[in-house]
């Protein structure tokens, strides 16, 4: 069986390119050691490896947000959750454009800040996610970044970065 949508579309899949002509993609070789725990997160470049921003991580690390691939490999995982299944391949990198992610905090508008929590992590706020809404030291403002609307009911958010 299928989903239906009954009421609205959602906003995107977390790690959708939303606006293809619009984007600069460069690969990067995962870091096996550092597992991404989903796609649409920031990145960061250690040893010219890919890796996730991890705790106390400054804002000036991250490169650009890892790209969900199309097609894909069959998941387990259901739709707007998946994760990364390899660890030593190569990854895409999205260096300037729109991305859907997903927002863990506050409530975005069009044009708002864009957050990355680098510490404190808690229930539905992991190291490294998207927030709407700064929690003092625990987030750092990703440069570059703006939200472009409010997203939908599940957090699901388009975002513009260096553009």
């Amino acid at each position: 069986m299928g989903n239906a949508i009954l009421f609205r579309m959602p906003s995107g899949i977390p790690g959708d390119i939303s606006r293809q002509s619009q984007a600069t993609v460069e690969p990067g070789v995962f870091d096996s050691a550092f597992p991404f725990a989903s796609y649409g997160i920031p990145v960061k470049k250690v040893s010219g490896k890919i890796r996730p921003v991890a705790s106390g991580d400054a804002a000036s690390v991250i490169i650009g947000l890892l790209v969900r691939p199309y097609p894909t490999v069959s998941s387990q995982d259901p739709v707007g959750t998946s994760t990364p299944p390899q660890t030593t391949a190569v990854g895409d990198v999205l260096r300037r454009g729109y991305m859907t992610v997903k927002n863990n905090a506050g409530a975005p508008a069009d044009g708002g800040t864009v957050y990355v929590r680098v510490a404190a992590a808690a229930a539905g706020k992991p190291i490294g996610g998207i927030e709407a809404a700064s929690d003092s030291t625990n987030t750092v403002v990703m440069a570059g970044a703006v939200f472009k609307n409010a997203g939908d009911a599940n957090g699901n958010v388009e975002i513009e970065f260096n553009i």
